[in-house]
């Protein structure tokens, strides 16, 4: 299972949600993860409210 967190600490380089989108995008195609876990709320200035919709969305 892919977490959030994870992720983020992977990649510290991320400056934004945005990043992070394209990021968990390149994950989702690349490997054979079916999972993802939100454990952590991204606190990025423009994280919008629906961010779990966004990342559910990048991931699926």
């Amino acid at each position: 299972m892919l977490l959030i967190s994870e992720v983020m600490i992977a990649n510290p380089d991320l400056d934004s949600f945005e990043d992070l989108v394209g990021v968990l995008k390149t994950i989702a195609g690349q490997s054979d993860e079916r999972f993802f876990q939100m454990d952590v709320k991204p606190d990025y200035g423009d994280t919008p409210e629906n961010w779990e919709d966004r990342l559910e969305a990048a991931f699926y």
